[in-house]
């Protein structure tokens, strides 16, 4: 039996078609072994939104290269649809497959046999208008199910446009008969990803809150999470869904970029932050207990000091649960670097974006903190997940707080109520015994 290895860089998307891929491989009768074991064919999808990014990618390709000399070297993703030729320059790898061809692999390739030429197969842009339906299967209790690809914004920052083409997304019906698929498999719980799903179904008529309803009426999926939506996106009238809804989770995650109102608008935001504010007003209204994640990045070219401070007192005073904090990167073809005298002149010096960065690193790990004490001694359902560590398990609670109790492999995959106890040394939760505890759930 022919072996195949896999390497993921970058966003939960990606991780979803990489499982799609290798479920393509194993119908083709061939067995998936972890990355670097010997492997007859090793496929990496690759990241380009950081520099950094795209310098893990090379690296990694290099590794399986050097792991396997003679295995067919399969390289796709962001980077490769953007930059084919540099992968290709790189010796050892076979072929370089671009955002729509990944999903046309066993077509393109009609033999996985090392030439001495790369092959590179890659799309014009304009020319990505096929949906190429996803989703993860590696975890035993929780899936990543793609709902939308591509964007339609024109952020100056942002290279995921130009590597995923324009929105589209997949009919409802489909998406639905994936989640009972992955009910039949087993899941509780369903992330729905995307680049930008707040735009899902535009080009059907339809919403992204019309799905979500189709979604609510799914025997077997007892938990979805909507991984990330603009905030001009997420309607009232998503919010009052959720917050109604039997199975969609008390927990948003929303982009905010920065909080100073004059480099949103260089970075081509489409919202200030007084709607961001009036959107984190609202889910709290609604869902007092939710979990709020932001995205924030530092360091773009318009954002001076002052900027910066901008940014952190008006985070500080947000009630949100916790911060992705990303340093500003140079991407080449933005408008960014493009056009850096209208963003505000001199770039900032890497060391100062460094340090910008830790402090909201700080501020996160603080405001998590709170999130985490706020709800100590409440009674919350907690999904177990599989992974063993140092003899213990862990899971969320259905507003996105980590807990962690004695390795249990019978509750594996299961939803049971756990008393938020105190702080173990790795921050998270210890669950008390559910016991001791009264039925009624926060």
């Amino acid at each position: 039996m022919p072996r195949v290895s896999f390497y993921t860089l970058g966003c939960k998307l990606n991780f979803a078609e990489t499982s799609t891929l290798e479920r393509d491989f194993l119908a083709r009768h061939y067995e998936v072994v972890p990355f670097g074991e010997p492997a007859d064919v090793t496929v990496i999808n690759t990241c380009t939104v950081t520099a950094e990014a795209e310098r893990q990618c090379r690296q990694i390709i290099r590794r399986a290269i050097r792991q396997n000399p003679n295995a067919f070297i399969i390289v796709t993703g962001c980077y490769a649809q953007l930059r084919p030729e540099e992968i290709a320059r790189i010796e050892g790898v076979d072929v370089v497959l671009g955002a729509r061809e990944k999903f046309h692999l066993f077509e393109l390739i009609e033999s996985f046999q090392k030439k001495e030429q790369t092959q590179v197969a890659v799309s014009c842009i304009d020319e990505l208008h096929e949906f190429g339906p996803a989703f993860s299967s590696t975890e035993r209790t929780r899936a990543f199910l793609k709902i939308q690809d591509g964007c339609d914004y024109v952020c100056s920052f942002c290279t995921i446009p130009r590597a995923r083409g324009r929105s589209r997304s997949q009919p409802i019906e489909a998406t639905v008969a994936q989640a009972r698929q992955l009910a039949e498999m087993g899941f509780k719980e369903i992330v729905l990803t995307g680049v930008n799903i707040g735009l899902y179904g535009q080009e059907f008529g339809t919403t992204l809150l019309d799905l979500l309803r189709e979604l609510d009426r799914v025997d077997g999926i007892e938990r979805y999470r909507i991984s990330s939506i603009e905030p001009n996106l997420l309607t009232d009238e998503i919010i009052a869904f959720v917050a109604a809804s039997r199975a969609f989770m008390p927990h948003f995650h929303m982009p905010l970029q920065s909080g100073d109102n004059f480099v949103l608008g260089k970075m081509r935001r489409r919202y200030r932050r007084e709607l961001y504010a009036e959107r984190v007003a609202r889910i709290r209204k609604l869902l007092p207990d939710a979990a709020i994640g932001v995205d924030v990045i530092v360091g773009f070219p318009a954002e001076t000091p002052e900027r910066f401070e901008n940014t952190y007192r008006f985070l500080n005073e947000l009630p949100v649960s916790y911060l992705h904090v990303f340093t500003y990167s140079e991407r080449p073809g933005t408008a960014a670097v493009e056009q850096l005298d209208r963003m505000g002149g001199q770039p900032v010096p890497k060391p100062e974006r460094s340090r910008r960065n830790r402090m909201l690193q700080v501020l996160s790990h603080k405001k998590r903190h709170a999130f985490y004490r706020a709800h100590q001694g409440q009674v919350r359902p907690v999904l177990w997940e599989s992974t063993e560590k140092h003899g213990l398990m862990y899971g969320y609670t259905d507003n996105y707080i980590r807990v962690q109790r004695p390795f249990d492999p019978k509750r594996v995959g299961q939803i049971e109520p756990v008393r938020l106890g105190d702080f173990a040394p790795d921050g998270t939760l210890v669950a008390e015994d559910p016991a001791f505890i009264p039925l009624t759930i926060a």
